[in-house]
């Protein structure tokens, strides 16, 4: 990574996974102290590919990376302040490149997406097999936390990485089929363009090919007039990647869901398992077991967002056999391409979501059946397959 994109991500940082936590048991204090330190710049840094920022390993590879860098690549000297004064990361930072949303129009990235503006980016694109369509499902839990927020005071966007193919046409079938809502935009645009656009946000660097596949699938969130910004996995907890994207990085001006909890409120952490861990971080975002109805503050999630993605799991190694569920955990493309009947029914009712390949290795698999098993005896009683509506 180059020295000038090092110093950017000096403000954004990455942690582990929080889903060993339960998805609502955050304590106030740790949400107010921790965002205090963040948004005063005390925060953790991380570097890319095991290389801390500002180390002499980064410093030795600053030249092999600019030398990797393809020649589009806009390289230029920083200034302390941006014309507009009141931040480095401005105009003169951010390529002001024209990119085209998934309704066909055609804007410009810092005049029209960044400034003064409180945003969440990611990269993705729409035939992926893989992490995106998930990413996608866990950021749309974090849209529909944070209601009508979303195209008004705070903006979320999606960059396709795959222009030549995802038209704004295509995009806007993608978004339909996620059934997104709105203030939320998908963009394509020119290829160099967007290759630009992932370097100097430090999504594409020294170490990762060219190859489509092997793109970063981070999100960053800041804020453009401030200059607060951090990276993040979209893969943790939504309600706390929606309190750090619509209370954190806006300055507390909308009241904290989280805050407002009482003590007496929080449930019991307790120890994860393998399988739990695995489910809470690949498969809540498209599904439920039982049907359960999370209640966070004031605001409750029902159901109903989850169910148009994915089946509910209730009591599913009763209705499907164990090997069955190990096939398609293992491989769910190679099932659609088998023309196994139950996947491409699956499929076909899902509005053809494919659900990801999380190349899990065979005791991640065991273990993700395990726990959907005691998850359901834990529920309860198997009701009326008809009284938990769509199920698997």
């Amino acid at each position: 990574m180059s020295i000038k994109t090092s110093q950017f991500f000096r403000f954004c940082f990455q942690t582990g996974d929080l889903n060993t936590q339960r998805e609502y048991g955050l304590r106030p204090w740790f949400v107010r102290i921790v965002g205090v330190l963040l948004l005063c710049g005390v925060t953790p840094i991380y570097g890319h590919q095991g290389v801390e920022h500002g180390s002499e390993d980064e410093s030795e590879s600053a030249s092999a990376y600019d030398e990797a860098a393809p020649a589009q690549i806009v390289k230029t000297k920083i200034p302390l302040q941006s014309k507009s004064g009141r931040t480095r990361w401005g105009a003169d930072f951010f390529p002001n490149v024209e990119l085209v949303t998934h309704q066909g129009k055609k804007v410009r990235f810092f005049d029209d997406l960044l400034r003064d503006r409180v945003v969440m980016i990611n990269f993705m694109y729409a035939s992926c097999t893989e992490s995106c369509s998930l990413a996608t499902a866990q950021l749309k839990r974090v849209q529909q936390i944070l209601g009508d927020r979303v195209g008004k005071d705070v903006f979320m966007y999606s960059i396709t990485i795959d222009p030549k193919n995802d038209t704004p046409e295509v995009l806007s079938k993608h978004v339909e089929k996620f059934n997104i809502g709105p203030g939320w935009l998908f963009l394509t645009g020119d290829a160099k363009d967007i290759m630009n656009l992932r370097y100097r946000l430090g999504f594409h660097f020294q170490g990762i090919r060219d190859d489509i596949k092997d793109h970063n699938g981070a999100v960053l969130m800041g804020n453009q007039p401030t200059g607060q910004w951090l990276k993040r996995s979209p893969m943790d907890n939504p309600y706390f990647l929606a309190e750090q994207f619509g209370t954190w990085l806006t300055n507390w001006k909308t009241p904290s869901k989280f805050s407002n909890n009482d003590y007496s409120e929080a449930p019991q952490l307790q120890v994860s398992s393998m399988g739990e861990n695995l489910f809470r971080s690949r498969c809540t975002a498209c599904h439920t077991i039982g049907g359960n109805t999370r209640t966070i503050g004031r605001e409750k999630n029902t159901e109903s967002s989850i169910a148009e993605l994915g089946p509910d799991l209730l009591d599913v190694t009763r209705k499907r056999d164990r090997a069955w569920l190990a096939r398609w955990l293992s491989n769910p493309a190679r099932m659609l391409a088998e023309k196994d009947p139950v996947a491409i029914e699956l499929y076909t009712r899902y509005r053809k979501i494919l659900m990801p390949n999380f190349h899990l290795n065979k005791t991640e698999v065991n273990a993700l059946i395990d726990y959907m098993e005691a998850e359901s005896r834990r529920v309860g009683k198997a009701a009326d397959p008809m009284a938990l509506g769509a199920t698997l």
